[in-house]
């Protein structure tokens, strides 16, 4: 199954999964899916096709389903909006593989735990990641702000910046090396 949509997202930090958590059921979200381990590798060219045209190509791997998913370049605005189209496939693991055989490479690999809750028109996710806990809300721009809000959060508190660029910077504000957000062995 195939879906072409419009992702529309924001990004909230929190201390830890628990306050996150207990914060978001405060809100009355319902759990949707359960903890699990994500693993997501970034693809492109080695000339940097889709880098440059600010796209993404992503196989993500989790509890034994994958998916591929482009997304489109993040058009400007306060919260994180693009086209995404997303497709099911049977191996996540054979499909990097067979992409990496037509010229294309992993470029950045990323890890998290995330849990889901629903709530009205929006999704609620809670990513435990290696460098800090956020609450990822998808839905309706009015959804994504009333969410936003019930969890005591102002627009100013709003992340629109990817788990790549979140990376990055606590990469350098930490003087770490490795080029890959992933947990420990």
């Amino acid at each position: 199954m195939t879906t072409t949509m419009i992702e529309r997202e924001i990004k909230l930090r929190f201390g830890s999964a628990e306050e996150a958590r207990t914060a978001v059921i405060a809100t009355g979200a319902t759990p949707l899916l359960g903890r699990r381990l994500q693993e997501d590798s970034l693809l492109d060219t080695d000339d940097e096709e889709l880098r440059r045209r600010r796209c993404v190509l992503r196989v993500r791997v989790e509890n034994g389903k994958s998916r591929l998913t482009f997304k489109g370049p993040v058009q400007p605005g306060d919260m994180k909006v693009r086209e995404e189209i997303e497709t099911v496939v049977g191996d996540g693991l054979i499909l990097v593989r067979v992409l990496e055989e037509i010229g294309l490479h992993v470029w950045f690999r990323y890890e998290k735990y995330r849990e889901e809750f629903a709530h009205e028109d929006v999704i609620v996710a809670i990513d435990e990641t290696p460098v800090g806990v956020f609450v990822e809300i998808e839905g309706g721009e009015q959804g994504i702000a009333a969410m936003a809000d019930a969890l005591g959060r102002t627009p100013a508190d709003y992340i629109v910046d990817s788990y790549r660029g979140l990376f990055l910077q606590h990469r350098e504000a930490f003087s770490l090396s490795g080029p890959d957000m992933v947990f420990p062995e």
